[in-house]
């Protein structure tokens, strides 16, 4: 019974466009890389990547002269590199960041079948590249994940503790609680965002629309609520599954968000959350409506790190990438234990119905 069921639950989990939006081809005079119909970026590059699992993934990097973050984005269940390629122009460019977007194995032009355990092998491809083709460290790198995309981004992020921020964006608590409301996390489960949340050790922001009908915003309320470093959420209301983008809100609170993990620890603010706010996941917060004052500072409770002694930790021994994730993802599989939850009935995630644009992008 479990196993027919978490295979239902993958199947609806995944619905990669059909055809593909883009299809790739190379340029005759430079050999470049391109994604058709999209010209051609100087600050744009299109990659092919090897995973893991043995398949080839499309990922798109886009660089920021100005950036001091970059943005590994996992983008929803229904879409591909074509239909965010836009979008991703447009965050790097009003937030300052490089950006790299990939496309999961079965999506796109990446070859293979989608699956849970290719994602997980397909962000781990792409947050390698970060590192060894443009030498991004873990402390400067933001994880974001955008509904189904929440899933690989917090085993990644429960993975490694210096991350600088993690966006969840429309998540999910898991993939059974999507379709039913249990209270507990069986082992078929896919996608255990509610156990693997705790372990994350960076500032987490959550964006959820009020009247998402795909995804119940108590999935982004409660995952906030069990974050360790909680930010400001952002409770859009009114918004849906797949139309966040357009909300003037959506960018002004991302580029504040960005703006603080940005500043050294001892600048930043340390306020706490008062007692009702953290307590109440049920009603939609106010703070973050149009017709409300700005949001709160950030509330990120991170403790100040203490120099370290004698050689830096950069000259100490280095642990590979395939080391680190390989050991870390013991504690992650020790952590997924059955836990006591109060879910509510959701609906199965359906195929997005709108191309994830910014047509309303506002610079402040």
């Amino acid at each position: 019974m479990g196993g027919v069921t978490s295979s239902i639950a993958a199947k609806l989990a995944f619905c990669p466009p059909s055809p593909s939006s883009y299809r790739l081809v190379s340029d005759e005079v430079t050999g470049l890389l391109l994604m058709n119909p999209f010209p051609h970026r100087e600050n744009v590059e299109i990659l092919k990547l090897q995973t893991r699992k043995g398949t080839e993934i499309v990922a798109v990097y886009v660089r920021h002269p100005m950036a001091t973050s970059t943005l590994l984005y996992s983008h929803g269940n229904a879409a591909d590199l074509g239909q965010m390629y836009e979008l991703f122009i447009e965050l790097s460019i009003h937030l300052k960041v490089n950006l790299m977007g990939y496309d999961y194995s079965g999506y796109g032009q990446s070859t293979g079948k989608p699956s849970e355990s290719h994602t997980y092998a397909d962000i781990e491809a792409a947050y390698k590249c970060l590192e060894e083709t443009y030498g991004t460290k873990q402390e400067d790198v933001i994880l974001y994940g955008q509904s189904v995309g929440s899933g690989p981004t917090l085993d990644l992020a429960a993975r490694l503790p210096r991350l600088r921020a993690v966006v969840l964006h429309s998540p999910i608590l898991s993939g059974l609680r999507v379709m039913y409301p249990v209270k507990k996390t069986y082992w078929f489960d896919i996608y255990k965002n509610i156990d693997k949340i705790t372990l994350v050790n960076c500032p987490v922001l959550v964006i959820h629309g009020t009247s998402d009908e795909v995804v119940d915003c108590s999935h982004g309320k409660q995952l906030w609520e069990l974050s360790k470093e909680k930010y400001e959420p952002l409770w859009l209301e009114g918004g849906s599954h797949c139309d966040l983008e357009h909300y003037p809100e959506y960018i002004k609170h991302l580029k504040k968000f960005i703006t603080t993990v940005e500043r050294p620890l001892s600048s930043r603010a340390s306020t706490c959350q008062s007692e009702n706010q953290s307590s109440d996941v049920e009603m939609p917060r106010q703070s973050v409506d149009r017709r409300e004052k700005p949001p709160r500072q950030s509330v990120d409770r991170r403790v100040k790190e203490k120099p370290p002694k004698g050689p830096s930790r950069k000259s100490k021994l280095r642990i590979t990438f395939e080391q680190h994730l390989d050991r870390s993802r013991r504690s992650v599989d020790l952590h997924d234990k059955s836990r006591k939850s109060v879910d509510q009935h959701h609906q199965i995630e359906r195929g997005r119905k709108s191309v994830d644009r910014l047509d309303r992008v506002r610079s402040e």
